[in-house]
């Protein structure tokens, strides 16, 4: 199983913290938005007299308001279609063993979300990784590119939109170049879409369950994680309109019982959160980009392209190794008595030797503290003994 890159340099920050450094953690993705009131409410004013199980696939009435949910957004389901999951997480875990065969491959754009490699190592299977560049930004790779991945293993293809660890969004055109492709050679495609909310500059979110003639080979993982700042409420879900996909994946949701409950009212009732707080967040979450990208790339040397998506941002920095220069950060380095941690991006790789030089940032802290971060970065590059 793989470390996450995004947590592995946790012991270093918290000797920063011992030494009375204070750490700007631009590493994970935990937002400092506040969980919308209905939510918490829902807890609070909670009148059970037993926390029994739900039904293994979630509770009937939270499924049908997520189906209602859905169909506000343009996503045509019903109940039948969608499975409650402790997370998005098991949502793709339970969507690969249903799907492949151990040594079975799916072919991943990366850079990735990390812990895909841990779903895949649990599931038994292998990733085939096809690598986007960050001089444009990391769109889709050319489908020449993918499908060169394809062998009689391939069964599935896995993409992030809103993109995690680029915060890229990918364009109609692109998806149904995916859509093409997993049509001429039978493969699913799994979507994870649990930052469709948070898409910027007048750009809308398309889902893969709206791509035509593939909805017997389209799964969608979806989270209340980020959508309601709900980390650690671990209630997700898997989507999708092919019955036996769905009918295998209740066994999984079966063996390990239920969903938890107290979780599932927050996130039912979460559903009713007004369009109010979405669009006070979008607009807090494009004033943050801005600052941390504008500024990475004010630094001499460094390149950021600006997302589209999501909150995070993958950096190129001068330097030698950027998990080197990560770790220099926080054992050796401060400014003002200040550092910052940030997840070195050949973590989100699976090709060996790329992103070396490259960091995610997720720009989820209030705007004097991503100023405050940005300056100890441009500062550190100064000084830092790898520079190139």
């Amino acid at each position: 199983m793989p470390e996450s890159p995004i947590r592995k340099l946790a012991p270093y920050a918290e000797g920063a913290k011992a030494n009375g450094k204070n750490v700007y953690h631009l590493n994970i993705g935990q937002p400092d938005i506040e969980t919308p009131e209905v939510a918490l409410n829902a807890i609070k004013n909670m009148d059970r007299k037993i926390i029994e199980y739900s039904h293994s696939g979630g509770f009937i009435e939270y499924r049908e308001k997520l189906a209602m949910y859905y169909k506000s957004v343009n996503i045509d389901v019903n109940v039948e279609d969608i499975l409650i999951t402790i997370g998005g997480s098991e949502a793709l875990i339970f969507g690969f063993m249903t799907t492949c065969d151990p040594e079975d491959e799916v072919i991943i754009p990366e850079p990735f979300y990390a812990n895909y490699n841990g779903f895949s190592v649990a599931a038994g299977i292998n990733v085939v990784p096809v690598t986007a560049k960050i001089e444009n930004g990391f769109a889709l790779p050319p489908v020449a590119e993918i499908e060169k991945k394809i062998t009689a293993k391939t069964k599935a293809i896995v993409i992030c939109n809103p993109g995690n660890p680029t915060g890229y969004l990918y364009s109609k055109e692109e998806l149904e170049q995916l859509r093409d492709i997993v049509k001429q050679h039978n493969l699913f495609l799994f979507a994870d879409e649990v930052y469709r909310e948070f898409c910027y500059d007048g750009a809308k979110p398309i889902s893969v369950m709206n791509l035509e003639g593939i909805d017997q080979n389209v799964i969608m993982i979806d989270s209340v994680s980020k959508r309601y700042s709900m980390c650690g409420a671990r209630i997700g879900a898997l989507v999708s309109k092919n019955k036996e996909v769905m009918a295998a994946a209740l066994k999984f949701g079966q063996a390990r019982l239920s969903p938890p409950t107290i979780d599932q009212i927050a996130a039912e009732a979460a559903l009713n959160t007004p369009q109010s707080y979405f669009d006070n967040v979008i607009e807090e979450y494009v004033e943050r980009r801005n600052i941390t990208v504008e500024g990475l790339n004010n630094i001499p040397g460094v390149f950021c392209p600006t997302p589209s998506g999501a909150f995070y941002c993958v950096a190129k920095f001068p330097v030698d190794s950027a998990e080197k220069f990560c770790q220099w950060l926080l054992e050796d380095f401060e400014y003002n008595g200040e550092t910052v941690m940030m997840a070195p991006a050949n973590g989100f790789y699976s090709t060996k030797g790329e992103g070396v030089q490259e960091a995610r940032i997720a720009y989820v802290l209030n705007k004097d503290s991503l100023r405050s971060a940005i300056k100890c970065l441009e500062e550190a590059l100064k000084v830092y003994p790898g520079r190139e």
